[in-house]
């Protein structure tokens, strides 16, 4: 799929989808606890679906309804999938779940698309094969999946690098129901707010896990269980970000909807962050709004520390393109090994066209603010670079289209639609058209 954008603006009101953050981990959860939970307003699209399918691959039941999943849960009597584990897209669900395969007594083999062969695991691997389960990689010389696991997994003591909080979060939702304690040592711990959010969720299901409030050390006792329950998936603060920083670039007058102020992802600091570079936006915690008004000229100069919100960095690269300054962004180790190098992609398709990103070793440099050109550029099949380019072009001086823009559902179902909704001048071309 292409997608035309022609320059324009946004106006009008807009609400982001549940977060696909939060609906994975609770689908997990909701697996490991034993007996019905429900779950309201879930990400009913690519990450959350690999995360259901999953689930049921380890014998949850599933009923889906409109804005709502009922899944019935299997405790610590987990199934051997039948057949080997397609993940998709999903470098979460990849992650989490490679951990609760550590749980069955039985091979599970995990996959996932070509991104996913991509992204390393090896980390988690040891992790695993340290508690007392069997884990390994199928390619030699690679750190990527495809992965097999077998329990089942003991508990004890461990050390696991922390520039992937994806890691600790796998290893912590599982190791509650393994038979002896686990003392998980963390080193260089980025990303925390999503390890907030798994103690968070584990919290929800009745289980916590003593930590030294740094994130540095955690303390699991075995032997537990999650209690099912009734939840509701907060909106995506990740997903926020394109509609904020595509109205903060434009002559736009939108409010977004549906938000919690008090939520623990840390893509919410998006929106101070602009703030700080002149944007004007209104925060109304009580109603759950943001209500942004564009034309206002951006500042520069700040240096963006994103060791806790390397998912901003698409969106926020846009908006430094378009102050007055030089930005830099800093702490992107972990940022180059997502969906895909998204330090790279970003400075190579912007610069493309027309604006002025540098790599300076690990910092990203963006000068602004400069005119964005017509030009076609590729998602790289990654759904943020897909949504921070449509909100790049929605200030550009001419047509920018942008290709393979069909990921843009993992995280944001309906998005183009949205804003279209809202104004925006943009015409999406399946394949087949072309």
């Amino acid at each position: 799929m292409q997608v035309r954008v022609s320059p324009g603006s946004l106006h009008g009101t807009l609400q982001v989808p549940g977060s696909k953050s939060h609906t994975i981990r609770c689908v997990l959860l909701s697996l490991l606890a034993k007996g019905p939970s429900v779950i309201h307003n879930p990400l009913a699209s690519g990450d959350g679906l690999s995360a259901l399918a999953v689930s049921k691959a380890f014998g949850a039941t599933v009923q889906q309804q409109k804005g709502r999943w009922v899944i019935e849960g299997r405790g610590s009597q987990l199934l051997v999938p039948e057949n080997c584990i397609d993940t998709r897209n999903s470098g979460t669900t990849t992650c989490f779940f490679t951990s609760v395969a550590a749980l069955v007594d039985g091979y599970t083999v995990i996959t996932g698309d070509q991104q996913i062969r991509r992204r390393p695991i090896l980390p988690l691997v040891n992790a695993l094969n340290e508690l007392g389960a069997k884990a390994f990689l199928t390619r030699p010389n690679q750190s990527a999946p495809p992965v097999v696991v077998r329990g089942v997994m003991k508990g004890g003591n461990t050390t696991i690098n922390g520039f992937n909080s994806q890691y600790v979060s796998s290893l912590l939702l599982s190791t509650p129901l393994v038979q002896s304690t686990t003392h998980l040592t963390v080193v260089d711990a980025l990303e925390k707010p999503y390890v907030q959010m798994t103690l968070d969720w584990m919290h929800r299901y009745g289980v916590d896990v003593a930590n030294d409030h740094a994130y540095g050390a955690f303390t699991i006792e075995g032997g537990q269980s999650y209690k099912s329950g009734e939840h509701h998936i907060p909106a995506d603060w990740s997903a926020v970000a394109f509609p904020l920083v595509a109205s903060v670039i434009t002559d736009s007058d939108l409010v977004l909807t549906g938000l919690d102020f008090q939520d623990s992802q840390g893509d919410k600091r998006v929106v101070d962050i602009l703030i700080s570079m002149g944007a004007d936006i209104v925060k109304d915690t009580e109603a759950g709004t943001l209500h942004c008004k564009g034309g206002v000229a951006l500042q520069g100069g700040q240096v963006i520390d994103l060791s806790d919100i390397p998912d901003a960095l698409p969106a926020l690269v846009v908006a430094a393109t378009q102050a007055h300054g030089s930005t830099v962004f800093t702490n992107l180790q972990h940022v180059r090994v997502k969906e895909t190098d998204r330090v790279g992609e970003m400075t190579q398709k912007l610069n493309l066209l027309g604006c002025d990103l540098s790599i300076v070793e690990d910092s990203l440099v963006v000068r602004g603010p400069t005119a964005i050109g017509a030009g076609t550029v590729s998602s790289s099949h990654d759904h943020r670079i897909a949504m921070a380019l449509v909100s790049a072009a929605m200030a550009a001086q001419e047509e920018v289209v942008v290709t393979d823009a069909e990921c843009a559902d993992v995280s944001f179902p309906g998005f183009f639609d949205s804003f279209r909704a809202c104004g925006a001048n943009l015409e999406v071309m399946e394949d087949a058209e072309l």
